[in-house]
């Protein structure tokens, strides 16, 4: 029998021993208390965080889209957007009928989307503020409306397809919309909503916002007068032509600033209709054409810079036909023996494919890669196309001839104007942009340099070259030249009428009723402040170069300098009478 002491002990040993296990058990969940509250703590509020709340993506302002002289040309304006919250809509089928009528819309599929299962759906995305006073006057309980933003072109078609457009989703998709989003774009904010624990209701009043910060702004080359007055002048001439459409660029010549970009047929940004894209197409950069006579300039300052021909070396110009590989290369009028100069001024095609024999295929060649024709400008903004120039070694033996007068080519709007540009300039090929500056949120200006080096300003030709085609080119202007119809009164002009046929696509050979009329030059010729192309889509009639495209360059001209102000070179200019000028092609 045991011992009282002996059964007091055993009952503290079993009193101590269970203290000492419930004192472990209390350390252990001390730890793992700590553990969890601060060491795993922060990351299970964000898994809570997750499970508990839903994002909804807020779109940024984008920025604004100015002229030179801060002329708004795009911009964004807050407008509702309607969405609902179905697990707080107790009455689909009535909310839906009364919605129905305010938006328009069937109220059979509105009803099934507002029962779905879901914690958020947009119902009509930036909606009239009309609309939205109207479903704000129906109470309906679980259907709100959230600030978003809507992209406006305040002047409507006005430089339509350059600026683009932006999307639903406030991307940019076309024109400078799209290669400069980025910028433009911003950063997206987030409207936050909490759910409860078994994930299906949404608590509106929980939500929080986090805004989103806007976009850059966006200084354009672009001038809103001139480029009114270039898309005035191609509306009227279209309209007097019977024209299947248009192109007019105005180019600084001294660093490739546009100053106008007007394309026909127009295109409103704020009505874009998927079933036309070929409407937003800016055809300025991305349609070829047959330049004509217009590319003579490229033979001319390579026959000049090469000494194969001076100004005053008379060319016989065959009585207007000459045999040539086995063809016949056709003047619009029967030439003799005329000076070089009056080869251009006269625009005749024989006399221009001697001087080219005299240059060969390979200079001719070099001339026409160095005025950037084959490839692209680099303009900023989207869509550009290289043109088509074959290489030499796929010339045929008339090539060197109907290349040197324009055929055999396909060049682009906008390579056309540059090329001249650097006859304006003296020598240098510049590249053209439409973007000058860019700006913060803040307004902070961040201008785009436009380095004056040679590696982006590269010579094509000496100053002297320019200078002599400059005096060639006054001379295509004189009552006596192709272009007489853009004399502009009170200031001297220097430039080149073309006329080309198209290519019917169906036989691949050139149609004799269908061509493209255009008119490319600078004023004041000595002082270039604008160089102006002027391109005519098959004008019906002899829609040639002197008496379609000329007159309009003249006008464009003209209202141009007097908006900008430009001291005018004096000149005496007789205005010739109004006399179609006939000019054919070779066949």
């Amino acid at each position: 029998m045991p011992r009282p002491e002996e059964d007091e002990f055993r009952s503290r040993g079993r009193a101590v021993a269970v203290l000492a296990v419930l004192a472990a058990l209390y350390a252990a969940l001390g730890i793992r208390v700590v553990y969890l509250q601060v060491i795993r703590g922060p990351d299970f509020v964000h898994r809570a965080e997750r499970q508990h709340e839903k994002a909804i993506a807020v779109e940024a302002e984008r920025g604004t889209i100015y002229d030179r002289h801060g002329n708004i040309l795009a911009a964004d304006l807050t407008v509702p957007s309607l969405y609902a919250v179905p697990p707080l809509i107790d009455n689909p089928g009535s909310i839906a009928r009364e919605l129905a009528v305010v938006l328009g819309v069937d109220p059979l599929p509105l009803a099934k989307r507002l029962a779905e299962p879901r914690e958020f759906i947009w119902l009509s995305r930036r909606v009239d503020p009309a609309v939205a006073k109207a479903v704000e006057d129906l109470g309906a309980e679980g259907v709100r409306l959230m600030p978003e933003r809507r992209r406006i072109y305040p002047k409507k078609a006005l430089l339509g397809q350059a600026l683009g457009f932006a999307g639903t989703d406030h991307e940019g998709l076309e024109g400078i919309e799209r290669a400069y989003d980025r910028t433009l774009r911003g950063e997206k904010g987030w409207l936050v909503y909490e759910r409860d624990g078994m994930g299906q209701r949404l608590f509106p009043k929980d939500l929080r916002y986090v805004a989103p910060s806007r976009g850059g702004d966006l200084v354009l080359t672009i001038d809103e007068v001139v480029q009114y007055i270039s898309e005035r002048e191609l509306d009227a001439v279209i309209a007097e032509s019977g024209a299947d459409g248009g192109t007019i660029v105005v180019m600084d010549p001294a660093d490739g600033g546009v100053l106008a970009m007007a394309v026909r047929q127009a295109f409103n940004p704020n009505d874009v209709d998927a079933r036309h894209p070929a409407s937003w197409r800016n055809r300025a950069i991305t349609d070829l054409f047959e330049p004509g006579s217009t590319f003579k300039v490229v033979t001319a300052a390579a026959a000049l810079e090469a000494g194969v021909v001076r100004a005053d070396d008379l060319i016989d110009c065959e009585r207007g036909a000459w045999p040539i590989a086995g063809g016949v290369l056709h003047d619009h009028e029967p030439l003799g023996r005329i000076s070089f100069s009056d080869v251009i001024a006269k625009s005749s095609n024989i006399g221009t494919a001697k001087v080219a024999l005299r240059l060969g295929q390979e200079r001719l060649a070099r001339s026409i890669a160095a005025f950037g024709f084959g490839r692209k400008t680099g303009i900023d903004v989207g869509g550009e196309v290289s043109g088509r120039v074959r290489p030499t070694a796929r010339w045929s033996g008339r090539s060197l001839a109907t290349m040197a007068i324009g055929q055999e080519v396909g060049v682009t709007a906008i390579q056309l104007v540059t090329a001249y540009a650097a006859v304006a300039n003296g020598g240098r090929l510049v590249k053209p942009h439409l973007v000058v500056e860019v700006r913060d949120e803040r307004g902070r200006a961040q201008p785009i340099a436009q380095e004056e080096h040679d590696e982006t300003h590269p010579r094509v030709m000496s100053e002297q070259t320019a200078e002599v085609l400059t005096t060639i080119l006054e001379r295509v202007v004189s009552p006596r030249g192709t272009g007489a119809l853009a004399a502009v009164e009170g200031v001297s002009v220097a430039g080149k009428t073309g006329t080309a046929q198209q290519i019917d696509p169906a036989t691949g050979r050139y149609t004799a009723n269908r061509v493209v009329s255009s008119f490319v030059g600078f004023a004041p010729s000595r002082r270039p402040a604008v160089v102006v192309l002027v391109v005519i889509d098959n004008p019906e009639g002899h829609g040639w170069g002197g008496s379609v495209a000329a007159p309009v360059f003249r006008r464009v001209v003209e209202a141009t300098l007097r908006h900008l102000e430009t001291p005018s070179a004096p000149s005496d200019p007789v205005r010739p009478p109004a006399t179609a000028v006939t000019l054919l092609v070779p066949r």
